[in-house]
């Protein structure tokens, strides 16, 4: 693992133990699930999939119930969270920042989702080029959108949260990357409520 930054160190500590205990429980895992749903309608030949910032795994469960017999991989800088990740049968757990991680497998999905509003700004570059480079064909995102960069307080914490166009500068940044669908995830859903959140679903060209 490189040289941590500041993000980094503040989610491999004590601040990311205790998110683990704020993001797990019967409920969240069925709203995931209805929400993956319908992000991954658009999406064909899925058959391995990689999760930079996993957590503890509540993605990888939904996306279990969705996708049985798929292959699960998932990376997390913190060591509490990976540790419990690995203990999800049938996922290959990584312990690794998400802009450093590294692998000789290419997964037919790559995505994120409330992970990248936590990197910082100057790395996003890096990371945006990893989980294309990663990807065989389809790169997800899941994060707050704002039309330009902006600072939100997180949890009494500055410098910690970030809403920007990830899509856009994801695009901008790779030619070969085409958007598919996107949309919104409302915290007033009645069957699946989220963070207010949106979604993009890009496909890289073949060939």
């Amino acid at each position: 693992m490189t040289q941590r930054t500041e993000q980094e160190t503040f989610w491999s500590g004590e601040f990311g133990d205790e998110y683990i205990l704020r993001n797990q429980s019967p409920v969240l895992e069925a709203s995931n699930t209805m929400a993956f749903a319908h992000m991954l309608r658009r999406t064909q030949g899925v058959n391995s999939i990689l999760e930079l910032g996993a957590n503890v795994g509540m993605n990888m469960r939904a996306i279990r119930h969705l996708m049985p017999s798929v292959s699960l991989s998932g990376v997390e800088i913190n060591e509490t969270a990976c540790n419990q990740l690995k203990k999800i049968q049938g996922v290959n757990a990584h312990h690794s920042d998400i802009a450093g991680f590294t692998s000789a497998t290419h997964y037919d999905l790559v995505f994120t989702k409330g992970v990248l509003i936590h990197i910082q700004p100057e790395q996003l570059p890096a990371v945006y080029r990893n989980m294309i480079a990663l990807s065989k064909r389809w790169v997800m995102i899941c994060e707050y959108y704002n039309p330009a960069p902006v600072a939100i307080p997180y949890r009494g914490h500055s410098n910690k949260l970030f809403k920007r166009d990830f899509c856009g500068e994801m695009m901008d940044s790779d030619p070969s990357l085409s958007l598919v669908d996107y949309g919104f995830l409302y915290h007033r859903d009645q069957l699946a409520p989220q963070d207010d959140m949106n979604w993009f679903l890009l496909e890289k060209k073949q060939g």
